[in-house]
């Protein structure tokens, strides 16, 4: 796991590539590196204006010596990779390239993917390729840049295309110092998109010119002529007659390999508890696992996680969330990267900077409910499945509260797809259009289309999921809160094989009540343990403690804040009247959070832009 940036196409100073890796330092802490060239591919001297460059910070998981180090060239210099990631299952295609002559310097994954992109090309590559990683290929040869980003999206990457030439890294803020400073500004489109979702999903950033690649997806970029094409090199396919028991199993055991100490997240919940039940079952109880704990709280899941640990003989750490975020509110927003309000990331934030003092990976479990249907808006939507194309012809009116007629009114101007959005919503189309007077049109929502064709209407709705809850906001939190510590979380369950099986199940086995009942049929022990007869409590923290408190002077300055970090775009007295609102409406717990989040995160953007000017 790693940060990665490079850049292509057009001179750029040493100052410039420092400020990239500046801002990935938390994501590799062991080792870091800058690799410049001039226009042919030949190195250049780092510390001098140079045509190309990549840019490395390395956390180092496997064959940690120095010569594994990135970025990484082919025997000959003329393809060099910058890789973030970890790829699974490789040691046989390894040997039979070693068979073919190609000699092996480390015990790398990295070195792998070259050797292999050398051998297949990029498109015989990736069939070959389990696991995650989002990485750069530069091949002086074809004269083509190669950005990939994994199936399931679980590894960020975003890149910038501008006049010919070509930027790309893990974050938003390690491609911002390449831009020009003219070309910096805020999407407005992206600044409504994240008020409607909570985040910014795939292609848009919060900035105009950076983009963000799908998961999924692949991006060629030709040294020569500028030019950039995008292709999809994956849609999930269901594999009929796949043994899940073996799959699943098959995918954990995988995910235990590192160089590093390795531990468990687990929750109260089905999906950590199936990997920790087959981790028991294969002898690997001297795990440590890491639990969060709220203790005074009905959200408070840490005695129920802590006894499916002791039922299993794992040991469990439980870590307290703090009760005050004012002193780490700042850093916690700047690790999201640009506007994320996702309230889950705190608590997963301060869960990951507990437990890297112990480990260096986790195993976690994300993807259950995308895979089973696990989340109840799933349900409540399905209650109205009787509308499918069915649309009302209803104005969205403006309206600061977040229940009422003139959200119904909205409901139905959607058809029944689109309305899945408003299930997951971060400011209703009636709020977005209340706080934001002067937009002409707003759209439903700002979701990428789905890749793949759903059969029955629960499908339909976790296909959309696939392609943009999950890989933008449930992975990217999961992604940037643990790498800001440096910590590395791989996820057993979206293990492209095996989520390609679940893929083909039956409907009545895969989608039951309660939702998730398959997985006891692989993990009888999931029955003992009494996981089902739990309530579902999610990761969500007391809100309501942090606005009255901690935040409380951010409430009441962030509309004129955001008037003036949007330009306008968001009106402030109308912001501040639906922040006013929050004290006799609750429900809008989330929603003040989001614009609170909106602020800080925007105020420090506008500072990084003004760098190097």
């Amino acid at each position: 796991m790693c940060g990665i940036a490079g850049h292509f196409g057009r001179p750029v100073g040493p100052e410039v590539r420092a400020r990239m890796l500046g801002a990935l330092l938390t994501r590799g802490p062991d080792a870091q590196h800058i690799a410049a060239f001039d226009a042919t591919g030949a190195r250049a001297a780092e510390g001098a204006a140079a045509a190309a460059g990549l840019v490395h910070a390395r956390l180092s998981i496997i064959d940690p010596r120095p010569i594994a180090d990135q970025p990484m060239s082919s025997d000959d210099g003329a393809v060099w990779i910058c890789y973030n990631g970890e790829v699974y299952d490789w040691q046989d295609e390894a040997r039979l390239l070693a068979a073919r002559g190609v000699h092996f310097r480390t015990r790398s994954d990295t070195e792998f993917i070259l050797h292999a992109y050398e051998a297949y090309g990029i498109e015989g590559l990736l069939p070959r390729l389990r696991g995650m990683f989002a990485f750069a290929i530069a091949d002086f040869r074809t004269r083509i840049v190669h950005l990939v980003r994994d199936r399931i999206g679980l590894k960020p990457l975003v890149y910038a295309h501008r006049d010919g030439a070509l930027a790309f890294g893990s974050t938003v803020r390690s491609v911002l110092p390449w831009l020009p400073p003219a070309a910096r500004a805020f999407s407005s489109e992206s600044i409504d998109a994240f008020l409607a979702h909570r985040y910014i999903p795939a292609p848009r950033t919060i900035f105009t010119n950076i983009a963000r690649l799908a998961n999924g997806h692949r991006l060629a970029y030709d040294l020569d002529t500028g030019h950039v094409s995008q292709h999809r090199y994956w849609t999930p396919v269901p594999a009929p007659g796949a043994d899940c028991a073996q799959l699943l199993d098959e995918a954990i055991a995988l995910r235990l390999v590192a160089d590093r100490p390795l531990g468990l997240f687990l929750s109260s919940g089905v999906d950590s508890a199936t990997i920790a039940c087959r981790l028991a079952a294969t002898g690997h109880q001297a795990l440590r696992s890491f639990s969060a704990a709220f203790p005074g709280s009905p959200l408070d899941e840490s005695a129920d996680a802590l006894a499916t640990a002791q039922a299993l003989g794992f040991p469990n750490e439980q870590i307290v969330i703090p009760k005050a975020i004012r002193a780490d509110f700042a850093a916690i927003v700047a690790a999201l990267d640009e506007p994320f309000a996702d309230p889950s990331a705190f608590p997963t934030w301060y869960l990951a900077r507990a437990t890297v003092p112990h480990v260096k990976v986790v195993l976690g479990g994300d993807g259950g409910d995308e895979l089973f249907g696990g989340y109840k808006r799933i349900g409540q939507h399905l209650k109205s499945a009787w509308r499918s194309g069915w649309r009302a012809p209803l104005p969205t009116l403006p309206d600061r509260r977040p229940q009422g007629w003139r959200k119904i009114a909205g409901e139905l101007a959607l058809d029944w797809e689109d309305a899945y959005a408003l299930r997951f919503s971060g400011l209703t189309p009636n709020q977005r259009r209340f706080v934001q007077p002067a937009a002409t049109a707003l759209p439903a929502h700002y979701w990428r289309a789905p890749d793949s064709a759903g059969h029955s209407k629960v499908e339909q709705l976790l296909r959309w999921d696939f392609a943009n809850y999950l890989p933008e906001y449930v992975l990217r939190k999961a992604d940037l809160c643990t790498m800001a510590h440096g910590l590395e979380l791989r996820a057993p369950l979206l293990d492209h094989r095996f989520v390609e099986a679940v893929l083909a199940l039956p409907a009545a086995r895969r989608f039951t009540d309660p939702p998730k009942r398959y997985l006891a049929t692989l993990v009888p022990e999931l029955e003992r343990i009494g996981v089902f007869s739990r309530k579902k409590r999610g990761f969500n923290p007391p809100l309501g403690g942090w606005l009255s408190s901690d935040l409380a002077e951010r409430l009441s300055v962030a509309g004129t804040s955001l008037a003036q970090l949007t330009g306008g775009q968001l009106d402030g007295e109308r912001i501040d009247a639906l922040i006013g609102a929050y004290a006799a409406t609750p429900a809008l717990a989330e929603q003040v959070l989001s614009l609170v989040v909106l602020d800080e995160s925007l105020r420090q953007l506008t500072e990084e832009a003004a760098r190097g000017r």
